[in-house]
């Protein structure tokens, strides 16, 4: 077969430059038919699904495969086929010539039919069901329109179904319908009634019926495309109402699609819901402004209902198209696979529908790349000319030509997958022009792993021009992808030149991380103040290595550093800590102070130091340690107080150490705060203190006013108001006194409630406590007397005996008991007042 590409184009477009991807494609039918159109020339052909049959010039018919290769010749007539016609089964055949000879005949049988008509035949068909022996029947068309029919004795019967209106250009049968054209126009004609149907009159009669003749196509059973000159209709056969047939046919032909073209029509064929027209072009040269043939165009369209609507167009390079008429074009084609067929008389040409592998280079010469992966992905299990791969890296160079070089190398991810080959072989492309950077984020690091030389040359690369981006890659690459000895190396040679790039160090001290020497990751993290050093240590175990280093990590960050030391005390001691911080007693402090919030009792030891480590960084908080603290030296701690003039936490200190009075006096002259005073003298609930804060505030005024207003719930303040002199002008001593009279009444209020409240609990109780020794005791045989042990139940139950159980459940004899005195007749459990428990009088007493 011959392509697109060989000497001839058969589909060549007049719209080259367009963006609209054709329908079909184009092939040159050769082989056998090359041979035959070399000395003749076609005439006609037939599609069958299995075979094709052309008809030549000199009487020739051959059938052929699909691919154009002879399988079978017959030499019919010394003239002109003019029609071939098959039965849908492929077994049997009519031919026609233009000597009037018509045969019908088996191709794998020896049944045949001979006639010869004393003018020419233009049309054969023969039944689509000739192969039953009920169906042999075939059609001629001449001047008439003859039907054949084997009868009885096998004797073929010619019966005439239309004559009278020229000469019978084209017949169409499906099924029970037979559709033919002459001068006038389509009939129609049922052979179930042996009625014609409909009469579809042609539209120019201008034209030649001869040299424009009329093309039919039966789309189904029920659906005939009529194409003849310009002019194409879609009629619909359908079946009339009952009540409307009277002596009409039983149906009738509705044309629902009707529409002009800009050409003659030489051939239709459905594809789909749509049509395939096949045109006959005439134009003006532009050299000899002479009207001359064109090549001819094939079609697509949608019908509608008054137009249509076109969906392609191919002007077709066919051998000789220059001096062709329209009626040299026939299109036939093959319903099972959408195959339509030009025949003109030096050239066929085969048409088919675009498949997937069509419309991928259709993609590809357009530079789509993209969507033509996209579809090569869906559609991989259809596509045999393409391979995914092969179309992916056509898109990656296609992205490195246009300069796109971070698509390509995202692209690589995907379309290179695990193939190691490909990968190192992109890699090292990227390197030729300069853009390793643009692939190295794409690089894949697991599954599945290039060769280190690959990584390292990356690196490298990096390393010359771009600190951040080495660093980068260095974070987030697997420490494993490359020989990590060379790498430093690499990175201590660029240190040598800038000693204190911060973004070599770091990465420095990454690559010591993944070499496993943590000593000096850590150094250098700390010598940065790295934020990672904290997880560095705890992450692998590096408490060993900062021992001599705890200075440093509390003055990057104190914070995190001393949590770090007291979650790990097994590792580093406190007493290490606290010995490494000597010098630093502000971060010594630190530490002890979380360490004091943690435990008050672990760094008991340093309590005392901690004493003046409060009082010179963290004052605030020395009066709670003070609080806290059950090991802190009350004789240090007060005369460090005392030195510093603290008096809050010397007046904690005297208080804590009983010198309650001097504590007292110093609230009063220091802070001469009367409100600290009283709350102290209430703290420590001493009549004594009372009377000197009184004796302090008698010669106050002020002083008085706040202690009328606040110890009238302590002390009776008749002792604080004789002892005021008289004339002594005291501030706000009204409001003072309502307030006196107010605590007063409030305390007599309570008293009386409290009263009311231990009275009726007092009534509860006793009655819980009547109800309780009421209730009934139960005395079995497993009591025992308290005095005697043995049993309090007699074994002979009808013998009588007495009992006395007490309320504390003690059971006796009666006669166990000792004799009350003659003072007081009430008897008492002898075991609980002997514990001292109480009186029990004996709530019951058995006879019986």
């Amino acid at each position: 077969q011959e392509t697109r590409s060989n000497e001839e184009s058969t589909d060549e477009s007049e719209e080259d430059e367009s963006e609209e991807e054709p329908k079909l494609k184009y092939e040159r039918l050769s082989n056998g038919v090359t041979e035959i159109l070399q000395k003749d020339a076609a005439s006609c052909m037939t599609v069958h699904e299995k075979f094709l049959a052309l008809g030549t010039h000199y009487g020739k018919v051959y059938l052929l495969d699909v691919q154009g290769n002879i399988t079978q010749k017959f030499d019919v007539s010394p003239v002109k086929i003019n029609q071939i016609s098959l039965d849908e089964s492929g077994e049997h055949m009519g031919v026609c010539s233009e000597d009037g000879k018509v045969q019908v005949f088996g191709l794998y049988s020896a049944e045949e039919f001979h006639e010869t008509f004393d003018c020419p035949i233009k049309i054969v068909a023969v039944h689509p069901h000739f192969v039953r022996s009920h169906f042999k029947q075939f059609v001629t068309g001449g001047k008439k329109l003859l039907l054949y029919e084997r009868g009885w004795m096998n004797r073929w019967k010619p019966s005439v179904l239309h004559e009278g209106e020229g000469n019978i250009r084209n017949v169409k049968w499906r099924g029970h319908l037979i559709a033919w054209a002459n001068n006038m126009g389509v009939k129609i004609l049922d052979m179930i009634s042996k009625q014609r149907i409909t009469n579809v009159p042609r539209d120019d009669i201008s034209l030649r019926p001869d040299m424009y003749p009329c093309s039919l196509c039966w789309k189904d059973n029920l659906t005939l495309i009529i194409g003849w000159g310009n002019s194409v209709k879609i009629c619909s056969v359908k079946e009339r109402h009952a009540s409307e047939m009277r002596d009409l046919p039983n149906r009738y032909v509705e044309i629902v699609f009707q529409f002009d073209t800009e050409f003659y029509i030489s051939g239709l064929a459905p594809i789909c819901d749509q049509l395939v027209i096949l045109s006959y072009v005439k134009e003006i040269s532009e050299k000899t402004e002479v009207e001359c043939c064109a090549r001819p165009r094939l079609d697509i369209v949608q019908p509608l209902p008054e137009s249509c609507e076109e969906i392609s167009s191919d002007a077709l390079t066919v051998r000789g198209f220059q001096e062709n008429e329209c009626r040299d074009y026939h299109l036939e084609y093959s319903e099972g696979e959408s195959l339509f067929y030009i025949i003109s008389p030096r050239d066929v040409v085969v048409a088919k529908e675009r498949d997937q592998d069509d419309h991928i280079d259709w993609l590809l010469e357009k530079k789509k790349y993209e969507e033509a992966l996209m579809a090569a992905e869906i559609s991989q299990k259809t596509i045999k000319k393409h391979k995914i791969l092969d179309i992916g890296l056509a898109y990656i160079n296609h992205l490195v030509e246009k300069g796109e070089y971070d698509l390509a190398a995202r692209k690589c991810q995907k379309i290179l997958g695990k193939n190691t080959e490909l990968w190192e072989f992109e890699v090292y492309k990227f390197k030729e022009i300069g853009q390793l950077k643009a692939i190295s984020r794409y690089l894949p690091r697991r599954d599945p792993v290039l060769k280190a030389l690959i990584y390292e040359m990356v690196l490298h690369e990096f390393l010359e021009s771009d600190y951040e981006g080495f660093a980068t890659l260095i974070k987030e690459w697997p420490g494993d992808l490359y020989n990590n000895t060379i790498i430093v190396q690499a990175v201590v040679d660029h240190l040598k030149k800038d000693p204190q790039n911060r973004t070599l160090l770091r990465t420095l001290a990454e690559l010591y991380t993944y070499d496993q020497r943590y000593g000096r990751a850590l150094e250098i993290y700390l010598t940065l103040r790295h934020k990672d050093v904290f997880q560095l240590i705890h992450k692998h175990n590096l408490f060993s290595s900062i021992r001599d280093k705890i200075v440093l990590l509390m003055d990057f960050d104190s914070e995190k550093a001393v949590d770090m030391l007291l979650d790990n005390e097994d590792k580093i001691s406190i007493d290490r800590v606290v010995e490494e911080l000597e010098n630093r007693p502000e971060l010594q402090h630190v530490y002890l102070h979380k360490l004091f919030k943690r435990d008050h009792h672990k760094g008991q030891r340093y309590h005392e130091k901690q004493i003046s480590l409060y009082a010179e960084y963290d004052r605030p908080n020395l009066l709670p340690f003070l609080r806290d603290s059950t090991h802190c030296p009350l004789e240090k701690a007060l005369e460090i107080c005392q030195q510093r003039n603290f008096v809050e936490e010397t007046v904690y200190l005297l208080s804590r150490m009983g010198n309650s009075r001097s504590a007292l006096k110093m609230i009063m002259e220091e802070l001469q705060d009367v409100d600290k005073a009283i709350e102290f003298a209430k703290e420590q609930d001493d009549g004594e203190l009372w009377e000197d804060l009184i004796l302090y505030s008698i010669d106050k005024p002020p002083f008085i006013t706040g202690l009328l207003n606040n110890i009238g719930t302590h002390v009776d303040p008749i002792l604080l108001i004789h002892r005021i002199k008289e004339g002594m002008e005291i501030p706000n001593l009204r409001d003072s006194l309502v307030k006196i009279l107010q605590d007063y009444n409030l305390q007599i209020l309570l008293r009386e409630g409290c009263k009311k409240i231990l009275v009726a609990d007092s009534l509860s109780l006793l009655k819980k406590m009547h109800r309780t020794q009421m209730k009934g005791v139960l005395v079995d045989e497993e009591n025992i007397c308290e005095s005697c042990l043995s049993p309090i139940l007699p074994t002979d139950a009808s013998k009588s005996f007495n009992v006395v159980v007490f309320h504390c459940r003690h059971m006796f004899h009666k006669e166990c008991l000792p004799v009350p005195n003659t003072v007081s007749s009430v008897q008492f459990c002898n075991i609980c007042s002997a514990k001292h428990r109480g009186p029990g009088s004996a709530i019951l007493e058995m006879k019986k």
